[in-house]
């Protein structure tokens, strides 16, 4: 229990009414003194008992799209044998709160209290702790405490309307190597190769035994699935944090699109983050909670990061999503290892055009851009 700003006021004037009227000898000032005084002894006694109630807080749902409705629902019962009085419930979200009135409940009675959650923020949100509070009628004292699990609100950014690029490696062996990271276990012979511990008998190659001298197997591989890789510049440079989520809401469709699909996706920031999934609808949710916390970094790196101009896996299709005024030299050194290339500019500028054999589409939104993007994949 504690004294607001109200009841420290009402107390040092008290206390002055006090120290006058023993100076001055006037009794007026010594009765407004202990009318205040009186006044904060019945606020203590009227808050000095702390809520007895259980309370649950529900999110639903607990993951929305920015702009979107977002509900809590709030359970509170009191388990007690005694009536408990009226008191307020506040529930904090990021830098936002919300207060919620509860009622006076009898012994055994629930109560249940909905309220919106604030989703005009991109991001992960921590919701809670719930503090229970109960103040006078004068407002000068009040008894608060903590309760209830923190709950986590994921906003993520607006998607709109897309289509997906396809594309992929040869799909049989005998056009051209796969990936190498493609999925073991189907019926498309990859390689022989020499038995490790741990491998198949069933597939043991007794011709190639037989020529080498040593056990060898088959070595299967699934064919190269359709494949996407979203590169997100996070530079503050090329990108302004307004347009920054335009950008962030264009790579959320694409992603959301290709993944549910059931495409294999991959998405990189030039920051350094690199999250793959295969498709379906749990992967485009992964993907949605990597783009709540992504966040621009005032850094001067270059636009395409090394992890996708080394290493032997690559292929497929690679879109980049930048500022209008990037370079398009820098996508050079993706041509060679991406079968499909496509750079979406935002910004002032408006057109679709092909340069240095990267499809370049330059919008001021997200839904521009999209729209653009569609048009060229028809």
């Amino acid at each position: 229990m504690r004294l607001t700003g109200r009841g420290i006021a009402v107390l040092v004037g008290s206390l002055a009414f006090y120290a006058l009227g023993e100076l001055a000898g006037y009794a007026l000032f010594r009765a407004l003194a202990g009318i205040g005084i009186g006044a904060l002894l019945a606020a203590v006694v009227l808050t000095l008992r702390q809520p007895q109630v259980t309370v649950q807080r529900v999110l639903s749902p607990d993951r929305v799209e920015r702009g979107r409705p977002a509900l809590a629902t709030l359970r509170v019962r009191n388990e007690g044998t005694r009536r408990q009085a009226s008191f307020s419930a506040r529930d904090s979200a990021g830098a936002a709160w919300k207060e919620v009135r509860v009622r006076q409940l009898g012994p055994g009675i629930e109560a249940t209290y909905r309220y919106e959650l604030p989703t005009s923020t991109r991001g992960r949100i921590a919701v809670g702790p719930l503090t229970l509070e109960r103040r006078d009628p004068l407002g000068l004292t009040r008894n608060s405490k903590a309760t209830g699990e923190v709950g986590t609100l994921w906003v993520h950014p607006r998607r709109h309307p897309t289509k997906t690029v396809v594309a992929g490696r040869p799909r049989h062996h005998h056009v051209g190597r796969t990936a190498d990271d493609s999925l073991r276990g189907s019926a498309d012979l990859r390689d022989v190769r020499p038995y490790v511990v741990g491998d198949e008998v069933r597939h043991l190659h007794w011709k190639a035994t037989a020529r080498t001298g040593q056990l060898m197997v088959r070595d299967y591989a699934d064919p190269d699935q359709p494949r996407l890789t979203v590169l997100l510049d996070t530079r503050t440079e090329p990108l302004p944090e307004a347009t920054f989520e335009e950008a962030v809401e264009v790579v959320a469709s694409i992603l959301f699109a290709a993944s549910t699909a059931g495409h294999r996706c991959r998405f990189v920031t030039t920051a350094g983050a690199d999250f793959a999934a295969p498709g379906g609808a749990v992967a485009s949710r992964m993907f949605l909670d990597e783009l709540c916390i992504v966040q621009q970094r005032d850094e001067k790196s270059a636009l395409v990061p090394l992890a996708l101009t080394t290493g032997t896996s690559a292929g497929g299709a690679i879109v980049v999503v930048t500022g209008a005024r990037g370079s398009a030299t820098d996508l050079a050194p993706l041509l060679t290892r991406y079968s499909s290339v496509t750079a979406i500019g935002l910004g002032p500028l408006q057109g679709v055009a092909p340069i240095l054999g990267a499809q370049v589409v330059l919008a001021g939104t997200a839904r521009e851009a999209l729209t653009q993007w569609t048009g060229v994949l028809r």
